[in-house]
C-alpha cells in the first residue's frame, strides 16, 4: 500500500488541485493507497510516525520541501521508502533530484518501484535533506517563512521569486560575524562571515545553485562560505549563484567533509531545508545511505 501525505495548502493550494488528479489516476490505476491531508506543520511528521511499516510499499509527499522536512524527519526510524511529487513554492529537493514538475511523470516514477539510497544531514536529532544555511540565508528563511507577501506571490505563480526581494532588502542590514569551522578535524578561521551553507543537495532558496557539485550518495556534504566581501560585490556575485558561477569568486570558498561545528562570535540563525532549527553553535553529520527514494 502507498501512503501519500497531502499538503493541500502547498504553493497556495497547489497541493490540494495536484492532489485531486492524482487521486483519479490511482482509483483508475487500482492503486492500493491511503491518503492523508496534513492540518497544520506539525501534522505529516506525527501521520509518519503513526505508519506501521510492514503494510507500506512507500510513503510518497504531495507537498513542498517543509512538508518534505517533515516527513523525512517522521519517516527517520522507519524502514519506509520516500517519493515526492512536487507542489510546493521552491521545490529544491524535487530540483535536485532531476523529478519531473508535472504530477503524471512524477507519479508514473513513483509507481515503478525503482529505489535509490541517499545520504541525510544530522543536526542532533534532527534530520535535513538539501541544504543547511547558516547566518544570512538562515535570516533570509525565517523572514520568508513569516513575509504575508509570500502568498500573494504564489498566487501569482511567482511563490520563489520571494526569497530575492528577502535577500535584497536583508542585504543592507545585515552584518556578517567572525566564525570557527572545525571540518573533520581541522579548524578554519572566517573573519566577516555571510553565510555557511552545508549541502547534501545542490539547490535551496527556490533554485540557488549553491553548492553545484553537491551529490546525494557520496558519504560527504558540500560546504560553500561567503566572506570578507563587501555589500555591493554581494549584490555582484548573488545572480551568479542561480547558475553555480559563485563558486569562482575569491570570496566563496567551498569545503567538503562528514561532520562540520560552526561557531560564531554572536549566534546567527539557522535553517534545514527551509526550516527554521535554531542558532549557533551547531554540529552537522552526514549519514550515508540512510534513506530509500522511489
Amino acid at each position: 500500500m502507498y501512503v501519500f501525505i497531502v499538503n493541500p495548502i502547498s504553493g497556495n493550494g497547489r497541493g490540494e488541485i495536484v492532489w485531486k488528479s492524482i487521486e483519479k489516476i490511482l482509483r483508475n490505476k487500482k492503486v492500493n493507497f491511503k491518503a492523508h491531508l496534513t492540518s497544520d506543520k506539525a501534522h505529516a511528521a506525527e501521520i509518519v510516525r503513526s505508519i506501521n511499516p510492514d503494510s507500506v510499499t512507500a510513503v510518497v509527499v504531495v507537498g513542498g520541501d517543509g512538508t518534505v522536512h517533515e516527513v523525512v524527519n517522521g519517516l527517520q526510524h522507519k524502514k519506509i521508502p520516500l517519493g515526492i511529487i512536487p507542489a510546493g513554492t521552491g521545490n529544491d529537493y524535487a530540483r535536485s533530484m532531476s523529478i519531473p514538475k508535472n504530477f503524471e511523470h512524477a507519479l508514473e516514477r513513483i509507481l515503478s518501484g525503482e529505489k535509490k539510497k541517499i545520504d541525510i544531514l544530522h543536526i542532533g536529532e534532527r534530520i535535513c535533506m538539501t541544504v543547511i544555511g547558516i547566518g544570512f540565508d538562515g535570516k533570509v528563511a525565517q523572514l520568508a517563512n513569516e513575509s504575508k507577501s509570500k502568498k500573494i506571490l504564489n498566487s501569482l505563480g511567482l511563490g520563489k521569486f520571494i526569497y530575492l526581494i528577502i535577500v535584497l532588502k536583508l542585504l543592507f542590514k545585515y552584518k556578517p560575524t567572525k566564525v570557527t569551522v572545525e571540518l573533520d578535524d581541522v579548524t578554519y578561521e572566517y573573519e566577516k562571515v555571510w553565510l555557511i551553507a552545508v549541502a547534501n543537495l545542490p539547490y535551496y532558496g527556490g533554485g540557488m545553485y549553491i553548492c553545484p557539485h553537491a551529490i546525494s550518495d557520496d558519504g560527504v556534504f558540500d560546504v560553500c562560505i561567503v566572506n570578507n566581501v563587501s555589500k555591493f560585490k554581494i549584490l555582484q556575485i548573488f545572480p551568479k549563484v542561480f547558475l553555480g558561477q559563485h563558486i569562482n569568486h575569491p570570496a566563496v570558498t567551498v569545503l567538503k567533509g562528514k561532520n562540520i561545528k560552526v561557531i560564531s562570535d554572536i549566534p546567527v540563525i539557522i535553517h534545514g531545508d527551509g526550516e527554521i532549527i535554531g542558532e549557533t553553535p551547531i554540529e552537522v553529520t552526514v549519514k550515508k545511505d540512510v534513506l530509500d527514494i522511489v
